[in-house]
């Protein structure tokens, strides 16, 4: 047999009042310290509290030999101690040896004599350095630098006639949006 259910009326379903945390009471580091010494003064209101050192000072312990090692002058390197990785991968390679005087002067009376011959990417393969420091080292004077650009324009230019259409409106928009950047 199934007892009944019995309902109150007068009871409530909700919280009268929102949930806190009392506030934290922390004790107080200088009262509470075992070796602590109490002084209270009546007549000034005034109250000392005096705490020991943690630890006795050595006799040893001076500023020309301290006892603490945060005090101490750090130690030389140790050649076999683990060092931290590096922190990018192009760390890793070795830094480039300087090119000699001639090299310099050989790459750059290659460059002025022929610069489609002997672009930058193929000194840079030549002599075994980077293209952007064949670019510094042996830079074409700006009438030449100026006829280089036009000629990569309109090679660019036949490229981009192959674009269709929704690439060409992707890119339009692209540079739009660097305009008003």
């Amino acid at each position: 047999m199934l007892k009944p259910r019995l309902s109150f009326c007068f009871s409530r379903s909700y919280a009268t009042r929102i949930a806190e945390k009392p506030p934290a009471r922390f004790p107080d580091p200088l009262l509470n310290h075992p070796n602590v010494v109490v002084k209270t003064l009546k007549d000034e209101n005034l109250t000392f509290i005096h705490r020991p050192p943690p630890t006795a000072p050595s006799p040893h312990s001076t500023t020309l030999a301290p006892a603490s090692p945060l005090l101490k002058s750090p130690t030389p390197l140790n050649k076999r101690a683990p060092m931290p990785p590096l922190l990018r991968p192009s760390a890793y390679n070795a830094a480039p040896s300087r090119m000699l005087d001639e090299d310099m002067k050989q790459l750059r009376k290659l460059r002025l004599s022929n610069p489609e011959k002997y672009s930058r990417a193929k000194l840079a393969r030549m002599f075994k350095c980077t293209p952007n420091f064949v670019s510094k080292i042996a830079a074409l004077p700006r009438p030449q630098r100026k006829e280089f650009a036009r000629k990569m324009e309109v090679e660019h230019e036949t490229v981009r006639e192959q674009w269709g259409e929704k690439k060409s409106t992707f890119v339009a928009i692209k540079q739009k949006r660097r305009e008003f950047w």
